[in-house]
C-alpha cells in the first residue's frame, strides 16, 4: 500500500469476514489520513464482488465523507 502516489487506490480481498473487516478498516484509515492532508476529496469504498473491494479517494465524494457503492 503506497500512500505517496497522488492517486490512492487500495485493493482489499479476503476469504473470511474478520479478515475483510480488518483490511477494510485499515484501508479506510490510510485513505482518511491522506484525505485529511489534502482536504479536498472524500473516500469511496467500492464492492466489486462478495470478497473484493477498493478504497479510494474520489473527487465525486465531498471531503469529510465516506461513501459506499456496489459495482457487481
Amino acid at each position: 500500500m503506497g500512500t505517496s502516489d497522488p492517486e490512492l487506490t487500495l485493493k482489499v480481498s479476503a476469504t473470511d469476514r474478520a479478515s475483510m473487516d480488518r483490511q477494510l478498516d485499515n484501508a479506510v484509515t490510510v485513505a482518511r489520513a491522506r484525505a485529511m492532508r489534502e482536504r479536498r476529496r472524500g473516500i469511496l469504498v467500492t464492492r466489486h464482488g462478495h470478497d473484493s473491494f477498493t478504497v479510494a479517494l474520489s473527487d465525486t465524494v465531498p471531503f469529510g465523507l465516506t461513501r459506499e457503492r456496489d459495482d457487481w
